[in-house]
């Protein structure tokens, strides 16, 4: 069951193109997994600041995320149509097709970024099966907070507030203080 991504990281920058390129490619597997099972899919990939989005550290944290979205499905008896990670220079990505309410899958996924501490590293999207990707918001929760301070994350992204070492340092932190 637990498809743990191994192989050596890329160590590397990535591009824009490279990043664009690689949204697009999701988006599309996203839909062609959509289409196949017709069944809400959970995506995980990670928060992960600058340019190198796939190092050993990525993968570690990655691998436990992924292994906590496996467990959480079983505990919670979710049949698994489908399953698969990629480790790709852009970061690693995992698709777990579920027979379960997409809702349901949300509030889960969003209590289990919250238990850990770790979690707050994960993003973990639960689409619908017409593609309708449930948000935080959709489920009365606020949005994520910054990483270094208190304000949303998404703001302290746009205006740069903080450095790329800064939250390189703060992920490794968060890591290694719940291994």
């Amino acid at each position: 069951m637990v498809h743990l991504v191994r192989e050596l990281a890329a160590n590397r920058a990535v591009t824009l193109p490279e990043l664009l390129a690689s949204r697009d490619n999701r988006q599309q597997r996203q839909q062609a997994w959509l289409a196949h099972y017709a069944a809400p899919l959970l995506v995980l990939t990670l928060v992960v600041p600058g340019a190198v989005k796939d190092s050993q550290l990525t993968r570690q944290i990655f691998n436990r995320g992924w292994r906590a979205v496996q467990r959480m499905s079983v505990q919670q008896g979710w049949h698994c149509h489908q399953q698969q990670t990629l480790a790709l220079p852009t970061g690693c990505e995992g698709y777990l097709s579920l027979q379960a309410d997409a809702w349901q899958i949300k509030r889960a996924a969003v209590a289990l970024e919250q238990q850990q501490a770790v979690g707050r590293l994960w993003d973990i999207d639960v689409l619908t099966p017409e593609g309708q990707i449930i948000s935080r918001s959709d489920i009365g929760l606020p949005e994520r907070r910054c990483l270094l301070c208190d304000r949303p994350a998404k703001q302290c992204a746009r205006q740069r507030t903080h450095s790329n070492e800064q939250l390189v340092s703060e992920i490794a932190r968060i890591f290694y203080a719940a291994s």
